[in-house]
């Protein structure tokens, strides 16, 4: 399933396809507002059974969301990424 039979990219604000992958990097003010969000995806990926992979240095983390065993972006990815977003929104 490609990405653009999934959902119009504007939907997901400041996120991009990227090698078959979902792609969005996040800025913060220093690491632990960082640390803070990853923290929270990480209980909501851990219940969804879907997890992201992701590389943070200090105030960064880069995110990338792809569904291994459906070789490719799903509505998973999409509902990840819609939380991220939210929680972002809330910092």
């Amino acid at each position: 399933m490609s990405f653009k039979e999934v959902v119009d990219l504007s939907e997901l604000e400041g996120w991009e396809l990227r090698d078959d992958k979902l792609s969005r990097e996040y800025l913060f003010k220093d690491f632990m507002e960082a640390f803070g969000f990853m923290s929270q995806v990480a209980l909501y990926a851990e219940k969804k059974n879907h997890h992201p992979e992701w590389f943070n240095v200090y105030n960064k983390i880069k995110v990338d969301l792809t569904t291994h065993d459906k070789g490719g972006v799903t509505s998973k990815d999409l509902d990840l990424a819609q939380y991220m977003n939210t929680v972002f929104l809330k910092k």
